[in-house]
């Protein structure tokens, strides 16, 4: 709402210090450079303060520019306050997704994107608050788009304050800036409140220190984010802001078609960073960016190829305003997955997209003015559609690649282990089935030495028998026998008996 509030208000304020449009267009670059500078002050600041606190003390500085800023008469205090407020805003920007990975990690998906929906709604809010308050109509660019460019009117003559503060000469101007304020001055009580809750400052310090990781591309990953979020916010903010003229100028439509086509494309934006909450909760963050890709590259490429046909820029634009919904907040969540952000991370891509929403709409407004009947905005928006859609298949190489190569050793090691366990295994059975061989050779040279004894026996037996008269053959073979049918080594199978068989049949 305090980044919106500018472009509904902007002609007032430049009434209210006497000069013309044209003159006070540096009060966008003020709150720009300040957005850059909170980003990284903010960055380094997030490392080693209390999260809550810090926030707490931008919002509330956010709270003074906002009651300051209606009773400037000066240009340069005006552009001073509108810069203060833009580092604030810098600030709160890469807080407050610091803040969220920190509670939640890798599990903030759901939260992340609810902190991305109150930017669209405060966006789409602030717009119709100036216009209840200020009872003026407001065009439609100004109605949907809080970026850093000036409105293009002339009216007011140039001139110098006589003074620093005064009342506005349009009350409703006051009441519009301080009911932002307030609003803003009731969210930083509840965040110094939760600072000096000292359980929560415990919970969260626990939370923030829990689970950390680093990957291995830690940086280039960085680089690659910053890039992916330079063109991405780049080719939002293009869009939001030359759509309007766009559809008048090329397409031959209406103003009032023309509103409705800048207003559908930021509705669709809003609603479905809303439904993104919901749909966070069931699909990864990787799945919700391929998803957005492949959304943004059919629509712009189905911009370029029917630019002219006013159907076809109402359901392509409806369609890209949905696809570009959720790929900043799901970039975010997807990267905590693989390393940990910290302060200083979050605030080099939040200025790479700082920089795209600078940037890429203003070269686009020298190049459209060098080439009017080109489609210039929607060239850049399909180039950056396809410089998306290639550089997050490479950073999901990156950032997996190293997981990959953790995976493939694991199961080389577990392979290596079954294999081991098995050859054990093998060495186990052989030296079972050793002893057992010993065991049963063992028994095997018992039973031959039984054998023996009985041959032995039998031997002489027999000898005796060959000696004696046939007629004491018997008499001593029916001895004999019964001295071998009483041994115990006497079998049911012995040899001894199947001798005394054979004995008996030659007798």
């Amino acid at each position: 709402m305090s980044i919106a509030i500018l472009g509904p208000t902007f002609q007032d304020l430049a009434r209210n210090v006497n000069r013309n449009i044209s003159s006070l267009s540096l009060i966008f670059v003020g709150r720009a450079s300040g957005y850059l500078c909170g980003s990284m002050i903010g960055g380094v600041l997030f490392d080693c303060m209390n999260h809550f606190l810090l926030l707490g003390a931008s919002l509330l500085a956010t709270t003074v520019g906002l009651y300051v800023i209606p009773f400037c008469k000066a240009a340069v205090l005006l552009i001073l306050m509108m810069s203060i407020i833009g580092v604030s805003m810098g600030i709160l920007d890469t807080g407050g997704n610091v803040l969220i990975l920190a509670i939640w990690g890798d599990e903030g998906a759901p939260h992340m994107q609810a902190l991305h929906f109150s930017f669209a709604l405060g966006a789409f809010l602030a717009p119709l608050l100036a216009k209840l308050a200020l009872g003026t109509t407001v065009s439609a660019e100004n109605h949907t788009e809080p970026d850093f460019q000036p409105p293009a009117t002339n009216w007011s003559s140039e001139g110098d304050s006589t003074s620093l503060f005064g009342l506005p000469d349009n009350m409703n101007l006051l009441w519009a800036y301080a009911f932002i304020g307030t609003y803003i001055f009731i969210v930083s009580v509840f965040l110094f409140a939760l600072f000096f809750k000292k359980s929560s400052r415990q919970e969260k310090s626990k939370a923030s220190a829990q689970g950390y990781r680093r990957a291995e591309y830690h940086k280039s990953l960085l680089c690659l984010l910053f890039l992916f979020f330079f063109f991405y916010v780049g080719a939002e903010v293009t869009y939001g802001s030359y759509v309007f003229s766009f559809a008048t100028t090329h397409a031959g439509m209406e103003e009032r078609e023309a509103a409705g086509l800048n207003s559908i494309f930021w509705g669709t934006f809003a609603a479905c960073r809303g439904l993104a909450i919901f749909f966070a909760t069931c699909l990864q963050p990787g799945t919700m960016i391929v998803l957005s890709n492949i959304g943004s590259l059919a629509s712009s490429l189905f911009l370029v190829l029917f630019d002219k046909s006013p159907l076809c820029l109402w359901i392509a634009t409806s369609v890209y305003g949905a696809s570009m919904a959720a790929t900043f907040p799901s970039g975010v969540s997807w990267i905590e997955q693989y390393t940990t952000i910290s302060g200083k991370s979050a605030a080099f891509f939040v200025v790479g997209a700082a920089l795209g929403e600078m940037a890429i709409p203003a070269v686009i407004g020298i190049v459209q003015g060098q080439y009017p009947d080109l489609p210039i905005v929607l060239y850049t928006c399909l180039g950056s559609s396809i410089f998306t859609a290639v550089i997050f298949p490479v950073l999901y190489k990156l950032a997996t690649f190293p997981l990959d190569r953790q995976r493939k050793a694991i199961r080389k090691s577990e392979d290596q282990k079954a294999l081991l366990s098995n050859s054990e295994l093998n060495d186990y059975e052989e030296e079972n089935e050793g002893e057992d061989a010993e065991q049963w050779n063992e028994m095997d040279f018992e039973v031959v030495e039984m054998n023996d004894t009985m041959r032995h026996i039998i031997t002489e037996n027999s000898g005796n028998i060959l000696m004696e008269p046939r007629a004491d053959v018997s008499t001593q073979f029916l001895s004999s026998t019964l001295i071998f049918e009483s041994s115990p080594v006497n079998t049911a199978d012995s040899p001894v008996k199947h001798l005394t068989r054979s004995l008996n049949k030659r007798d």
